[in-house]
Order: structure tokens, then sequence, then C-alpha cells
């Protein structure tokens, strides 16, 4: 037998929803979205376990401004005035919503993990493709090892890149510090191709198209 709360909640899942309950749902999102930096600091410190994180104090901040708009144009753009709802009906609104939030900010965080995990194979793929030579293994095909000449860097895959000076403790500094730079400002992918354009010598790039990020290499 469905219980008190599960009534509550199928009142609201039709025409008899409150006429707040859409544009509260879609500040939490955006607020929660816009805060994606500092959720990921949070989590870093507090470390995995139960519970949400940012979700009670977007929730609760959304809350208050929207009651405050709602209230005497004097107390408009007070939010810190106003207090969470005590109506079971409207609880059984917030507590929908609140699950909904939950679950974005779960979200946020396995591709969080996603990435670290990524970030990680990509540096234990150069780094472990060191063999007693001191190889390193090609950042763009990521199945050969790189050849360090006197002024270039070649890989069998085609990859053929001027290179002044380089070493193989030169270049793997240089990717091992890259793709971490890059791990610390986005949560996506970069990936690694050679450039050339008609007069130009080639280059190795690495870039994200995400967060536009890019650097050229070599």
């Amino acid at each position: 037998m469905e219980g008190p709360l599960g009534r509550h909640r199928a009142l609201y899942k039709g025409p008899a929803a409150p006429p707040w309950k859409e544009t509260y749902r879609r500040r939490c999102l955006e607020r929660l979205k816009s805060s994606r930096e500092r959720l990921l600091h949070r989590y870093r410190q507090a470390g995995p376990g139960p519970g949400a994180l940012l979700v009670p104090e977007v929730m609760e901040r959304e809350w208050r401004c929207l009651q405050a708009e709602r209230g005497a144009p004097g107390e408009r753009g007070q939010c810190e005035l106003q207090q969470m709802p005590q109506d079971p009906d409207e609880l059984a609104v917030l507590d929908e919503i609140q699950q909904e939030l939950i679950l974005q900010e779960q979200l946020v965080i396995e591709e969080y993990e996603r990435s670290l995990q990524f970030d990680e194979e990509c540096l234990n793929a150069i780094l472990d493709g060191l063999d007693a030579s001191n190889r390193i293994i090609c950042p763009v095909c990521r199945k050969n090892h790189l050849t360090v000449r006197s002024h270039s860097v070649v890989c069998q895959c085609g990859l053929d890149v001027p290179a002044q000076d380089m070493t193989e403790e030169k270049l793997r500094s240089l990717l091992e510090n890259t793709i971490t730079e890059h791990s610390h400002r986005c949560l996506h992918n970069p990936e690694f191709t050679v450039t050339s354009g008609m007069e130009e010598e080639a280059s190795l790039l690495m870039t994200c198209l995400v967060c536009d990020f890019w650097m050229i290499l070599l």
C-alpha cells in the first residue's frame, strides 16, 4: 500500500504540481552546474563517502532566493532571511528535486573519476613504456616507441617533429607535466596530434575540444 509520502509525491507528478517547482528545479540545476569546480574541490578534500556534497547548500540557497522574490518588494534580494518549507506537500516536491540533483552531482564526480583514471593510464602508458634503452611510448598512437634524434623526434606511426637539443628525459618530463597541468583544469581527455602548415615545420600539439586548452609541445 502506498504510504502518505508516496501519495504526496503522486499529487505533484501531474497538473497539480506547484507553480514554483520548475523554476526552482531549473535554478538548482544551473547553480549546481556553475558550481562544478567548487564541488570537485570539496570532493578532493572530503574524498569518497555517502551523502551529497553541495546539493543541500544549493537547494537551501535557491529556495530562499525564490521565496524572497515572491515576497514583499522590500524583502526581495534578502535571500538569507527565508527558511526552508515545513509543509509536507512542499517537502515531497523538494525531495523529488533533491534526488535529481544528487544524481547530477554523482554524475559529475563519476566523470571526474574517469578522467583521473584516463590521465593515470595515459601517464603510465608513457612512463611504463620506458625500457632498458629509456624509450618512450608515442602519445599519438600509444603503441610504438618514440625515437629521439639529434634534431627531431620520430615514430613509426608517422610522427616526425623537429626538436632541437631534445633528450628522452626532457621529452618524458614535458609529456608528464603537460598532461598533469591539463588534468588540473579539465575533466575531459586531451588529444595529441601532429600538425603542419604549407610552409611551417611539423609540431606536436596537445589539445582539448572541451576546455579549449592547447599547447605546442615540440
